[in-house]
C-alpha cells in the first residue's frame, strides 16, 4: 500500500513541477486582462422601425460614457481568466477526460476550452451557436464527444454533438429535436450521469425528471422541500440529490437492471443537521463525501460511504462557519480533499480534513459568482461571473498533498522509501513556495 501510494503522489508532484515552471515563465504583465471583446450577435436584434431606429448621435455617446468599466483582477493563485463571451457566463463543466472546459453565456453560445492552455498567455475557445436562444446551463457527456444545454427561452434541454473536421478541430451540430417541455418553474440544474444512462433537469418548484437519453421521461420525484435551490447528479452517476427551503438534503438512487433497462427512483438517504434552508452541495468523486453549505453560515462534510440499504445512515465529519448568500455555491475536488464556497462575489478554499480556511479570494468577479467547479485532476479551481472565467491553482490541495505523504514519513519502515518521500516533499514545498511568491516583487 506505501508503495502504491508514493507511485501516486510520486505522479502528482510530477505534474505539479511542470505546472510551476510554467507559470514561472510567464511575466506579471501577462495578467493584465485582455479587451472585452465586441457584442457579437448584436445584429441579431429585432429591426426598429420609424425614427426611433435611429439612435441620436448624442444618446450614443452618452450610452458609452454610462457603460460600467471592465472588472479586473488579479492574485497570486490566478492562472488564467478566459474572456472570450460578450455575455454574462452562467455554467461551467469539466469534461471527463480533462482535456476541455465548457461554459455558456446569454450571447447564445457555448465556448470550448483546452485546459492544456490555461497557463499560456493567450486562450484561445471554440464557439458553438445556440440558434435563436440562449444557453442558461452545459454539461459534457461521459465520453466528451457531446454536451446538453438549457435553454432559456425553450424552457428545455437541447444535446449537440461534437466531430472532428478534416483538420482535426472540432465542429458542433445540435441534435434535430430538443426534449419535451415538462418544467413549470426556473430550471436549477441538468447533467448526464456517468454511466451514461440518463439526464436530470430540476428547477426551484419541487420537481426533479429523470429522462433517457432521447427525451423520454422516465420518472419524476417530487422533492417536497417547498422549493428547490440546487439539485445535481453525483459523478458516479448512481445518485441524484436535491436541496432547498428544508434543512436537509435528499438523495435518491436511480435503479437500472441487469440489462440496462430503467427500474426505479428510490430514496437512498438524508443529510439531516443543518437548522436552515440548504444553498447547495457537492460530492466527492467516488461519492464518499457530500459537502452542504446553507443559511444558517456553516458548511458541514459528511461520509457518505454507506450501507444505506441496511438502514445505515451518512454521518457528520465536521462543521466549519462560513460566510454564505443566496447564491452561494460549493465545491468539492475530486479527491475530497478541499472545499470551496462561493458568497457573492468572493471565494474561500478550506482543508476538508481539519476545517480551516487556506486561501481567500476577493472580489473576483463584478457580480456573484455563477458556478464553481474543480476540475477533474484536482490541480484548477474555476468560477464564472459577468463575462469571465477565473481559473485558480489548487494550493490547498498541493498542501494537503504534502501532509498525506510527512504522514506516510512517519509510518515508513524501509530506509529507502523514507529517503525518497523526504525528497519529494522538499520538492513539493519548493514548487508550492514558488507558486506563492512568483508574483511578488
Amino acid at each position: 500500500m506505501e508503495l502504491a501510494a508514493l507511485v501516486a503522489l510520486t505522479a502528482l508532484l510530477g505534474a505539479l513541477v511542470v505546472l510551476v515552471g510554467l507559470a514561472l515563465g510567464r511575466r506579471k504583465e501577462e495578467l493584465r486582462e485582455e479587451a472585452e471583446q465586441e457584442a457579437e450577435l448584436a445584429a441579431e436584434g429585432s429591426a426598429v422601425k420609424g425614427p426611433s431606429a435611429k439612435r441620436p448621435k448624442q444618446e450614443k455617446q452618452r450610452s458609452r460614457k454610462e457603460k460600467a468599466p471592465q472588472h479586473t483582477f488579479s492574485h497570486p493563485l490566478l492562472a488564467a481568466s478566459l474572456k472570450g463571451h460578450s455575455g454574462n457566463v452562467t455554467c461551467l463543466d469539466f469534461s471527463s477526460n480533462g482535456k476541455y472546459l465548457a461554459s455558456c453565456a446569454d450571447d447564445r453560445t457555448v465556448r470550448l476550452w483546452s485546459t492544456k492552455d490555461f497557463l499560456d498567455r493567450e486562450h484561445k475557445c471554440l464557439r458553438a451557436n445556440v440558434e435563436l436562444d440562449d444557453a442558461t446551463l452545459v454539461r459534457f457527456s461521459p465520453d466528451s464527444r457531446a454536451f446538453i444545454t438549457w435553454l432559456a427561452n425553450g424552457d428545455t434541454i437541447r444535446i449537440f454533438k461534437m466531430t472532428k473536421k478534416e483538420d482535426g478541430t472540432l465542429m458542433f451540430k445540435a441534435a434535430p429535436d430538443d426534449f419535451p417541455v415538462r418544467h413549470k418553474a426556473a430550471i436549477l440544474n441538468v447533467g448526464i450521469a456517468e454511466t451514461g444512462k440518463y439526464i436530470m433537469s430540476a428547477s426551484s418548484d419541487t420537481s426533479i425528471h429523470i429522462w433517457d437519453l432521447k427525451g423520454e421521461l422516465l420518472a419524476s420525484i417530487n422533492t417536497n422541500q417547498i422549493t428547490n435551490s440546487y439539485a445535481a447528479i453525483s459523478p458516479c452517476g448512481r445518485f441524484v440529490a436535491s436541496c432547498g427551503f428544508t434543512p436537509d438534503v435528499k438523495v435518491w438512487e436511480v435503479c437500472f437492471g441487469k440489462g440496462g433497462e430503467f427500474k426505479e427512483v428510490a430514496r437512498a438517504f438524508d443529510l439531516k443537521g443543518h437548522s436552515a434552508g440548504v444553498h447547495a452541495f457537492a460530492f466527492s468523486n467516488d461519492a464518499h463525501r457530500m459537502v452542504t453549505v446553507s443559511k444558517d453560515g456553516t458548511w458541514k462534510l459528511w461520509n457518505t460511504d454507506v450501507e444505506y440499504k441496511k438502514q445505515q445512515d451518512p454521518y457528520l465529519l465536521r462543521t466549519v462557519p462560513c460566510g454564505s448568500s443566496e447564491g452561494s455555491r460549493v465545491a468539492l475536488s475530486p479527491d475530497g480533499r478541499v472545499v470551496a464556497i462561493s458568497d457573492g462575489s468572493s471565494v474561500a478554499m478550506y482543508n476538508a480534513a481539519n476545517g480551516e480556511l487556506e486561501e481567500e479570494l476577493h472580489g473576483v468577479h463584478h457580480g456573484k459568482i455563477t458556478d464553481l467547479r474543480f476540475d477533474v485532476n484536482g490541480r484548477f479551481l474555476a468560477c464564472s461571473g459577468d463575462k469571465a472565467i477565473r481559473v485558480f491553482h489548487n494550493t490547498p490541495g498541493y498542501r494537503a498533498a504534502i501532509r498525506d505523504m510527512e504522514d506516510m514519513l512517519k509510518k515508513a519502515q524501509n530506509e529507502g522509501m523514507k529517503q525518497r518521500l523526504k525528497q519529494q516533499i522538499t520538492e513539493a514545498q519548493t514548487a508550492l513556495d514558488s507558486v506563492l511568491g512568483s508574483f511578488i516583487e
